[in-house]
């Protein structure tokens, strides 16, 4: 009888012992969140793992290791080789042109998106000479469909959708002004827009002179501004500008919160739903309330947006007061009030602004002073500049925009005749005239106007991680307020993503896509971590 039981035994263990082979990176993931400072629970409840097996990886840490680096793992699906330094770098390039088209709200496509990367790995062969030229690249369906999984890139805007009715929209506003009894003096729009500030037309001797440099070109040094105003064009809303330096040397001195606009900067001088976030919380909310009271209006606001990715889509919940609605994809670039003559005008002021600063700071004939003046031209000259040329469109143009989705409000028909673009560029060329920089017509202003709306092209993307020399402020801390994070504001902070990720990993419909976010999610916040773990070493070390 006992041996009868041993066998019963045995068999119904090896019933439940279903084995269960792990691969290498899944070994490889719960060694990186024990280093992260994760419960030996808390990872095999992640990853669905038993504990014994967690612990026993844990034992077997050296040796996974090492495997890790000379073997291809045993449940591998494939093999695979190592890609190139020109393939990795085009495809890291790559990245930032999607995003920078995203940013713009630009619709792609695969054959787009397969044009660019041949192009650009074409122009970076070129650069890397003969030794790189033996590879060959063809983007292929097959490459594209693994690049968009090795980066885990999202949905970008494809062109395939058809078109819908110009006219359906202004119908859709006009019930909600109906509604909330909105004055054109309570309806707002506001738009992102590039500036390339210190960019001159091409056949100026500045920008041949500059072109024939090595090194960086401050003329491919960008900026974005996000404009905007109401619908009766009597309120114009302080500029925000994004630059990719937040402490540039020609600001030392200044004072930021008392700058003619609202500075922010991100790496790629891109607007963020963070700092669009903060923009609507405690600039345009405050900016409405104060506006209001001076006017003896109600406090509320109507805000319309396109759907950019930089646009937050929870505003409704922060404000009481500014209801905000949403432009349809396919129509917003068509009838957006801004991007249908406000931020075209602007560019071009700026630009005469410019030739009236060089004209004001020089004699407009000594070439040689012209250059010196130019070379000394900083972020803060543009600052002041974007500042009075944002402060010369007239009410009658901040108007007269919107009478593709409101007719009704616009009250300067001819608004579009006065501050037209044609009549700004004239202008432009004869003050360009008055300054011995070059032949400059009206065909070279329009060119120059028209490369602020245009893409990264290939050298932009390969010169964009090149820094200015001497641009950021030595001594300056890059984030002060990372390092006032307390520890107990971080341990709440952790507690949070771990029960957001326990809701999504434990209804995951896919096992991969549990993995996949679980390392992505840890990757972004080991910094936070790291900060973590050594504000309690110094506390161990003060008790």
């Amino acid at each position: 009888m006992p041996g009868k039981r041993s066998l019963n035994a045995a068999v119904i263990r090896s019933a439940k012992r279903e084995r269960k082979a792990i691969t290498l990176d899944v070994k490889l993931e719960v060694l990186r969140r024990f280093e992260v400072g994760e419960k030996l629970s808390q990872i095999a409840k992640a990853l669905g793992l038993a504990a014994s097996t967690v612990a026993t990886i844990r034992d077997n840490k050296d040796k996974i290791k090492a495997s890790s680096q000379i073997a291809t793992p045993l449940r591998a699906s494939r093999l695979t080789r190592r890609r190139s330094a020109v393939m990795e770098t085009m495809e890291r390039l790559l990245c930032v042109w999607l995003e920078d088209q995203s940013q713009r709200n630009v619709p792609l496509s695969v054959t787009v998106i397969q044009k660019k990367a041949k192009s650009l790995f074409d122009d970076l062969q070129r650069e890397q000479g003969e030794s790189s030229q033996t590879e060959k690249f063809t983007a292929s369906k097959g490459w594209f469909v693994r690049f968009k999984e090795r980066h885990c890139l999202p949905h970008f805007k494809m062109n395939i959708s058809a078109p819908a009715k110009k006219d359906e929209y202004p119908e859709i506003l006009k019930s909600i002004i109906q509604e909330g009894e909105y004055t054109p003096q309570q309806v707002f729009n506001v738009d992102e827009t590039g500036l390339y500030w210190k960019r001159m037309p091409e056949r100026t001797f500045l920008s041949v002179e500059e072109r024939a440099e090595p090194g960086f070109k401050s003329s491919k040094d960008r900026l974005m501004l996000l404009l905007g105003g109401n619908a009766a064009g009597d309120f114009k809303l302080k500029p925000l500008l994004v630059y990719h330096s937040e402490n540039p040397k020609a600001l030392k001195g200044y004072s930021k919160p008392n700058l003619p606009v609202i500075w922010r900067s991100s790496r790629k001088a891109w607007a963020t739903r963070s700092i669009f976030h903060e923009w609507f919380t405690y600039f345009f909310c405050p900016a409405i309330e104060k506006y209001c009271a001076q006017n003896n209006l109600t406090n509320k606001a109507l805000l319309i947006l396109d759907k950019a990715p930089c646009h937050p889509v929870n505003l409704n919940d922060l404000s009481d007061t500014v209801r905000v609605e949403y432009l349809h994809d396919s129509t917003a670039d068509s009838i957006q009030p801004m991007g249908q003559g406000v931020t075209s005008a602007f560019r071009a002021l700026y630009l005469r602004r410019t030739f009236e600063h060089i004209l004001e700071a020089t004699d407009g004939e000594d070439t040689a002073e012209i250059r010196e003046f130019w070379r000394n031209y900083s972020i803060v000259d543009a600052v002041d500049n974007i500042a009075v040329a944002w402060g010369e469109l007239r009410p009658a143009t901040m108007n007269s925009v919107w009478k593709k989705i409101w007719p009704e409000c616009v009250q300067f028909q001819s608004a579009s005749q006065t501050d037209g673009i044609a009549q700004l560029q004239q202008n432009i060329v004869i003050l360009a005239k008055s300054v011995a920089v070059g032949e400059v017509g009206e065909a070279d202003v329009d060119q120059l106007l028209q490369s602020h709306e245009e893409g990264l092209s290939n050298e932009e993307l390969m010169q964009l991680e090149q820094e200015p020399a001497g641009e950021e402020e030595e001594g300056e801390e890059a984030a002060p307020a990372l390092r006032q994070l307390t520890t107990r504001e971080l341990s709440a902070a952790f507690s949070h993503f771990e029960a957001g990720l326990q809701v999504l990993t434990s209804n995951s419909p896919d096992a991969a896509w549990k993995l996949q976010v679980s390392r992505a999610i840890n990757d972004a916040i080991s910094c936070y971590r790291e900060l973590y773990s050594e504000k309690e070493r110094c506390s161990k070390q003060l008790s």
